[in-house]
C-alpha cells in the first residue's frame, strides 16, 4: 500500500508543544552518558522506549561492545568533536531503532537523533531537543491511516565521536535499503535579535551563499540550517518548503556540502575545516555509507552560548519553533522519494 502526498498541515494542529516540553524537561534533568552516568542514560533509554511503545511502535535495542575506536572527549566545551580526538579502547552501549507494525521498511526514511550529552551539561538543546521531536514524530507518523516506510534511531555515544551512528549506519545497511536520513541535531535554540548568529572561520568563502543569506537577515539566530548535498538536494528543500508553510513560517537557509557522498567526501572533510563542520553529527556515518542525508540544527555553538555547559536547559529553548522543525519533519520524511 501507498499513501498520498503529505502537507505539513497534515501533522502541524497534532503537534503538542507541552509534550515535547515535558520529553525535553524528563531527558534533560541530568546529564546523560553511558560511560559517566550509565543509570541516567538507561533511565532515559527507558524513558524513550515507553514512549515510542505507547505511540505504537516497536522497539529494537541494538547493544554493540567496540575496541579501539577514534573518537572524542565528551568534556565540556565549546570546541566541536574534530577538535577534541581520543582514542577509546572499549566502549559499550546501545542504539534504539523503532518501525511501525505493518509498515514496508524493505526501503526506509530513518528519522535520528543523539540521546546523550556531553559531561556536566543537562543537554536541553543538544541533544534533548532532537530526541523530543523524534517522539513527537512517532506520535504524528501512528496516526497515519497506512504506515509509512520511515525508521526512527536514537543514537549513543554521539558526544564520543559518532560512535553509535557509525555502528547504525553498519548494521542497518546490511539488513534493508536506507533511501535517506533525517538527522535532528540541536534544533530548539532561537534568536530573534540581529547578531546572535555567528560564523565558523572560513566559512564566508568556503560557503558564499549561505554566508550571504545569514548576512542578508541581520545574522538573527532565527532559522534553521539545513544542511544537505548533491544526493539530498530535494529533501532540503521539501524541509524548507513544509517549514515555510507552519503557522510560525519558520526560516531556514540551505547549506549544500559540495563534497561526494562516500570515503572520498570524508577524506575531504579531514583537511577542509570548514566542510568539517558539516558532518559533526550523526549524518555524517551515513553520508560516508553513500546514503543521502540532511542535518538539521539550530547551529550549536555558532549560535547558542549554552552548548555543552550546564546552562543548556529547557527554558532557553524555543518549543513554538521547535513544533514547526517537527512538523517540517514528519512532511519531509513521509514525501522522501
Amino acid at each position: 500500500m501507498t499513501h498520498d502526498p503529505a502537507d505539513v498541515s497534515d501533522f502541524e494542529p497534532f503537534v503538542d508543544e507541552s509534550r515535547l516540553r515535558r520529553d525535553v524537561e524528563f531527558l534533560s534533568a541530568h546529564p546523560r552518558s553511558r560511560r559517566r552516568a550509565p543509570d541516567i542514560m538507561l533511565r532515559a533509554e527507558s524513558y524513550v522506549s515507553e514512549e515510542l511503545v505507547s505511540a505504537g511502535w516497536q522497539v529494537e535495542r541494538q547493544p554493540f561492545d567496540l575496541r579501539w575506536r577514534i573518537g572524542a572527549t565528551d568534556q565540556q566545551g565549546h570546541r566541536a568533536i574534530a577538535l577534541k580526538p581520543r582514542l577509546h579502547r572499549r566502549l559499550q552501549g546501545a542504539n534504539l531503532i523503532a518501525s511501525l507494525p505493518g509498515a514496508d521498511n524493505s526501503t526506509t526514511v530513518l528519522i535520528g537523533a543523539h540521546l546523550d550529552s556531553v559531561d556536566g551539561s543537562p543537554g536541553a538543546d543538544d541533544n534533548a531537543s532532537g530526541v523530543a521531536a523524534v517522539l513527537e514524530i512517532a506520535r504524528l507518523l501512528a496516526r497515519l491511516p497506512v504506515a509509512p516506510s520511515v525508521s526512527l534511531a536514537l543514537f549513543d555515544m554521539e558526544e564520543l565521536g559518532l560512535i553509535g551512528a557509525q555502528h547504525a549506519a553498519r548494521v542497518l545497511t546490511s539488513r534493508q535499503r536506507v533511501s535517506g536520513m533525517i538527522c535532528l541535531e540541536s534544533v530548539g535554540y532561537f534568536v530573534d535579535e540581529p547578531d546572535t548568529q555567528r560564523l565558523p572561520a572560513g566559512f564566508s568563502t568556503a560557503f558564499p551563499g549561505a554566508a550571504a543569506a545569514t548576512e542578508a537577515n541581520g545574522f538573527r539566530g532565527n532559522f534553521t540550517l539545513v544542511v544537505h548535498r548533491k544526493t539530498s538536494t530535494a529533501a532540503a528543500r521539501s524541509w524548507e518548503r513544509a517549514a515555510a508553510a507552519t503557522s510560525t513560517g519558520l526560516p531556514s537557509i540551505l547549506l549544500r556540502d559540495p563534497r561526494p557522498d562516500g570515503l572520498l567526501g570524508m577524506l575531504i572533510g579531514l583537511v577542509v575545516p570548514p566542510a568539517n563542520h558539516l558532518g559533526r553529527s550523526d549524518h555524517a556515518p551515513f553520508w560516508n555509507r553513500r546514503i543521502p542525508a540532511v542535518m538539521l540544527t539550530d547551529t550549536a555553538n555558532f549560535r547558542n552560548p549554552n552548548y555543552h555547559r550546564p546552562t543548556d536547559v529547557p527554558d532557553t529553548l524555543d518549543f513554538r519553533r521547535l513544533a514547526a522543525v517537527t512538523a517540517a519533519t514528519a512532511t519531509t520524511a513521509v514525501n522522501w522519494v
